[in-house]
């Protein structure tokens, strides 16, 4: 569980689609009568992206590829978001290779219109060589991207592509933990909630810097409190440890209060897989507090089911666990 934290995250797993709508000139969102009213008065240059960008933002992807399609030549915009249709399978057949395609023509454009997608486009362009999907695969490749994308830590860059570089360092084939810790703190510092709990991790077992507790759980507190599950399970574990059972109980029924593991990944923009393991975490915990009446009454039914619910969540996880129980180093 402890070792296995860092890993890169998969590339259709990360939800980054609307990079360039959120980059235009501070616009997120226009009701369809404003739209039409621009149009009408011709005043509006937006006007025809963001006319597909309706369609896109309500499921209509057939429209909005039509829409993208007739102003590709002249709006970077329209070619970003058809690079990610393409290579996704919106609106049309899956085609990674002209997805990849419109992510390096915007990447290695001189345009000034195209200069505020090019770090999502660089971090795009990196999940495809990580993945070998619409490009022959390259783990340096991707790591190189990735680093145009993080910018040297830059808010305004890709935040994703520097947290990913955390993950990236931290795996057995480039692993160098003291970058994963320099990225990690990058992209905490710039609002990253799974970087903010993986800090706390580094922090708690003394990987890639000084084992420093009191700065692990303020990581992992600040993370917990917005959501990051793998945090929670984390911090379930290190109260349960030191006996605070009430405090591991109140905390672990949080973790483990919503079943839907993939909405939950795309609210705090966490991986999947590592909400599912700190879910798990706090399950184990909270079944061991009801089997044995610690920080809570006893409830051996509400035991077997969190316990169960713990080998749903992940059988890895609840199998380490188990097998620290039964030896008593739980």
């Amino acid at each position: 569980l402890r070792c296995a934290y860092w890993c890169c995250p998969s590339l259709r797993a990360q939800n980054q689609r609307c990079v360039c709508f959120q980059a235009v000139n501070g616009i997120h969102a226009a009701k369809p009568k404003d739209l039409l009213a621009r149009r009408e008065a011709g005043g509006d240059p937006l006007a025809p992206f963001l006319d597909g960008q309706r369609y896109y933002e309500q499921g209509l992807y057939e429209e909005a590829l039509k829409q993208f399609e007739k102003i590709k030549d002249t709006d970077f915009q329209a070619m970003y978001q058809l690079g990610v249709m393409y290579y996704d399978g919106l609106g049309t057949e899956k085609d990674p290779e002209r997805g990849v395609e419109y992510m390096n023509k915007i990447l290695n454009s001189d345009s000034e219109t195209a200069r505020h997608l090019k770090f999502a486009a660089a971090y795009n362009l990196g999940r495809a060589y990580y993945e070998g999907f619409g490009v022959k695969h390259s783990t340096k490749e991707a790591e190189r991207l990735w680093l145009t994308a993080a910018d040297h830590g830059n808010p305004k860059a890709s935040i994703k592509a520097q947290s990913t570089l955390g993950m990236l360092y931290s795996m057995p084939i480039l692993k160098d933990l003291k970058k994963a810790f320099f990225w990690h703190s990058e992209a905490s510092h710039n609002g990253n909630l799974e970087s903010q709990g993986a800090l706390g991790i580094m922090y708690l077992y003394g990987r890639g810097v000084h084992q420093n507790t009191k700065a692990a759980l303020e990581c992992l507190r600040k993370a917990a409190e917005f959501g990051n599950i793998y945090a929670q399970g984390h911090l379930v574990e290190y109260y349960y440890t030191r006996k605070f059972y009430s405090k591991a109980v109140a905390l672990a029924k949080r973790a483990t209060k919503n079943d839907d593991i993939n909405m939950l990944a795309k609210i705090t923009d966490c991986h999947p897989a590592y909400v599912a393991k700190g879910a798990a975490v706090a399950a184990f915990y909270l079944a061991r507090c009801l089997q044995l009446g610690q920080g809570t009454e006893q409830d051996q039914d509400a035991a077997k089911k969190y316990y169960s619910k713990a080998c749903h969540l992940d059988p890895a996880v609840a199998s380490d666990l188990e097998l620290a129980a039964n030896l008593g180093r739980i």
